[in-house]
């Protein structure tokens, strides 16, 4: 039985990162740091990965995407872009926390601690098996626990990772992770009226 080739990507945060593997092994990683601009990097970073290890779209058999928290928009670019090729393909796609994917491989009990918006961190623990909730605090206000470990693995490999081991069980789709709401606020005037 051939290996199962699984993509995973992320935009969570100001970068845009990919992993590609074959089984167990890695065929190509990629992290490349923006502030903007993923939603016109991501798909043709993908199809630059999948060409330099001699593979098509059809050839991937699972899809892992980074459901963060972190960027509103960056967030919502990948999970779009997972949905949308999961359903295009007919493969799974699996969501992935970002704490959870950089976790990947660490001994537990352990923290990962990610830099969020401001003074603001992202911080989940992680005890045997499994883990609790993304939470946020104000750098140097974590509650006490485990010492912030570093990562095993970029946030991509860690999703991809997470996403092979779980493509034979049953997944929700993707779905965005916040831990606030957005900046942006619908607008308070009345909609304009069509006339007819």
């Amino acid at each position: 039985m051939p290996e199962r080739i699984t993509l995973g990507f992320d935009t969570s945060a100001a970068h845009c990162a990919a992993a590609l593997l074959r089984g167990d092994a890695v065929l190509a990683l990629r992290h490349e740091p923006m502030a903007k601009g993923q939603a016109e990097r991501l798909m043709p970073m993908l199809e630059e990965m999948l060409a330099a290890a001699g593979l098509g779209w059809r050839d991937l058999d699972g899809i892992g995407v980074g459901t963060g928290p972190g960027n509103f928009t960056g967030i919502r670019v990948a999970v779009a872009a997972a949905r949308g090729l999961a359903l295009s393909l007919r493969i799974p796609a699996v969501g992935v926390g970002a704490p959870e994917a950089l976790a990947w491989g660490l001994p537990r009990p352990c923290r990962v601690v990610i830099a969020g918006k401001g003074d603001m961190v992202i911080w989940q623990d992680f005890a045997e098996g499994a883990g609790g909730r993304p939470q946020q605090a104000a750098t140097g206000a974590l509650p006490p626990g485990p010492a912030p470990a570093a990562p095993a693995v970029g946030i991509a490999e860690g999703v991809a990772r997470l996403a092979a081991a779980r493509a034979g069980d049953p997944q929700p789709r993707p779905a965005p992770v916040y831990l606030r709401p957005a900046d942006a606020a619908p607008a308070r005037d009345a909609p304009p009226v069509i006339l007819a």
